[in-house]
């Protein structure tokens, strides 16, 4: 099977990006581009997030898919491939330890979503409940056991495009 060069892809973003505007004395931009999850299987990723999510490919090969989310795109890349490209160990079946998030503006959205992904056969892993700091979410699963908190969140506003402002102040959540 032919690799996919992830890394021309990478140098591409970087030519892209080159321009006086991102040339500041900040080292790295706080600002998310792309989200790459290493998958088992291309294939039933693809299809999962397409016939369960509703999501359309913005580009797409046999070797990878990217999905443009808001200001930014997520891919998925065979784990194998992932590890191989960054020259790192790759062990059969290891998983990840994270969640993506999906925000939206209040529960009632929280609760609709829950409906459709559930009556699409998604796995719901926890019920959307309220949170001490007024948040309301649950998790879904993918296919492959990635974890999605979705729900709504008094402490990230959102903008007319649902894309995330900013984070509030979390301090005095601290444990005392």
């Amino acid at each position: 099977m032919k690799t996919f060069n992830f890394s021309l892809i990478i140098i591409l973003i970087a030519v892209a990006c080159s321009n006086s505007s991102i040339q500041k004395k900040r080292t790295m931009e706080q600002r998310l581009s792309i989200l790459t999850i290493g998958v088992k299987d291309l294939s039933a990723v693809r299809t999962f997030y397409e016939q369960k999510f509703g999501w359309t490919p913005e580009a797409v090969n046999k070797d990878i898919v990217f999905y443009k989310i808001n200001g930014s795109l997520i891919s998925f890349f065979p784990a194998k491939a992932l590890a191989e490209d960054a020259k790192v160990p790759y062990t059969e079946g290891s998983s990840g330890h994270y969640a993506l998030g999906y925000i939206v503006n209040n529960e009632k959205e929280v609760d609709e979503l829950f409906a459709q992904l559930e009556s699409k056969g998604v796995t719901i892993v926890k019920r959307p409940v309220k949170t001490f700091f007024g948040a309301y979410s649950g998790y879904v699963q993918d296919v492959e056991g990635n974890l999605w908190d979705i729900g709504t969140n008094p402490l990230i506003p959102l903008d007319a495009q649902n894309n995330v402002v900013a984070h509030k102040d979390i301090r005095h959540l601290e444990q005392q």
